[in-house]
């Protein structure tokens, strides 16, 4: 099973002309060690570029990912991430998402595949990354 973050499924629903392909073969190596899996912060990030629920439901369908719901634990330890980021003078206030996946990641001892490696390298050293710079 692997986590899948939102920007390796953006690059799909807008082809990214930089990373698409790069995504595309990175959730097929994936699939083949078990399901690929979103949690309630990827739908509803990939939500924004949705008109309609039925034409996301049919993506992630076709996809074939799986649904993971967020556990209390993981819910906690983005919390406590989130918090330790803020201490240590972290500004940006629309990062709470990433804490949230990667809680999950660590949680559940889930792989993650993702572009963006800063916060969750740092953050959830435990979390095994999928990704360009891994």
């Amino acid at each position: 099973m692997t986590l899948v973050d939102t920007n390796v499924l953006l690059d799909l629903v807008t082809d990214d002309p930089v990373w698409a392909e790069w995504s595309i073969e990175q959730l097929e190596t994936a699939s083949l060690a078990g399901p690929l899996l979103i949690n309630d912060i990827v739908y509803a990030e990939l939500a924004v570029r949705y008109d309609r629920i039925e034409d996301l439901d049919a993506f992630v369908e076709e996809a074939q990912l799986v649904f993971a719901p967020l556990s209390r634990a993981a819910l906690f330890l983005a919390g406590k991430a989130f918090s330790r980021y803020r201490r240590a003078g972290g500004t940006r206030t629309g990062v709470l998402p990433d804490f949230l996946i990667g809680a999950q990641a660590a949680v559940e001892g889930l792989p993650l595949l993702t572009r963006d490696v800063s916060r969750y390298r740092f953050y959830f050293p435990t979390v095994t990354l999928i990704s360009p710079a891994a």
